[in-house]
């Protein structure tokens, strides 16, 4: 599977190759839009000191295992939240007869380098804010683990919103808000929203395992909610069980999809 997902993302690279001076300016502006977004968190802190608590440095360190996480999982399978659009074309029949995953077309579908922009910005931020807190090494290896599992959790949230299609052909933007919205929720400190919300990013769509729980117990931040210390390390339990839910949503939409006979 993985050999087949790298052939096809290598196939769809070398396409985008072919035009070079566009995937420059793509990559370009990738990296552009992350720098605004750190332009607006300077202007932020310029009249601040801290925010719910966290210093510049606490909110860039967020910020920066948050986009990390998130661009790659964007690489990995960011595409397939476009189910509906092959749902309403007839092109999902296409694929289902191809001797090749589904899901393996729509995640590697269009796969251009120019998503590794993203990483750039994000990853400078982030070793920037590590080394300014001056992690040890434990913590450093919390927040390798905290990005992979980070990863991983948008990847499933990414498939389970594709598979709501199925139901919801006209879902595309609903389930935007939940992967993008949840990409920009993810990168604020979560002591600076109510309780109610917090409870429902932890207990309902555990967005608080990407990077909240585990930035707890390297930043030395108390819980809002007053979760017991060992929550700071489920982030690899709520992966696995996320991918668990996301694989059975995914087959049971496909196992009911009747095609729309185009």
């Amino acid at each position: 599977m993985v050999r087949t997902y790298l052939l096809l993302a290598w196939t769809w690279t070398r396409a985008a190759m072919q035009y070079p001076l566009s995937l420059v300016l793509f990559m370009v502006s990738g990296m552009f839009v992350m720098l605004l977004d750190l332009a607006g968190l300077a202007i932020m802190f310029h009249r601040v000191d801290e925010l719910g608590g966290f210093t510049v440095m606490e909110f860039m360190y967020l910020w920066g295992t948050c986009q990390v996480a998130f661009a790659l999982s964007d690489i990995g399978c960011g595409t397939t939240d476009r189910l509906s659009e092959h749902i309403k074309s007839g092109a999902l029949d296409t694929m289902l007869v191809r001797p090749v995953s589904p899901m393996l077309q729509l995640a590697t579908e269009e796969f251009s380098p120019r998503k590794l922009s993203r990483l750039v910005p994000a990853g400078t931020a982030l070793g920037v804010a590590m080394a300014h807190l001056r992690l040890d090494p434990l913590d450093v290896l919390v927040t390798v683990a905290m990005v992979g599992c980070g990863t991983v959790i948008f990847c499933a949230i990414w498939v389970m919103t594709s598979a709501v299609q199925f139901v919801l052909i006209d879902g595309h933007q609903v389930t935007k808000g939940v992967t993008w919205g949840g990409n920009f929720m993810a990168q604020y400190p979560m002591s600076i929203f109510g309780r109610d919300f917090v409870r429902g990013v932890t207990f309902v769509v555990p967005l608080a395992f990407v990077n909240w729980q585990p930035s707890l117990y390297v930043l030395g931040h108390p819980d809002p909610l007053g979760l017991p210390p060992w929550c700071r390390f489920l982030s690899p339990v709520v992966a696995v069980l996320l991918v668990a839910v996301a694989t059975l949503a995914w087959r049971t939409g496909l196992r009911h999809y009747r095609s729309t006979g185009s």
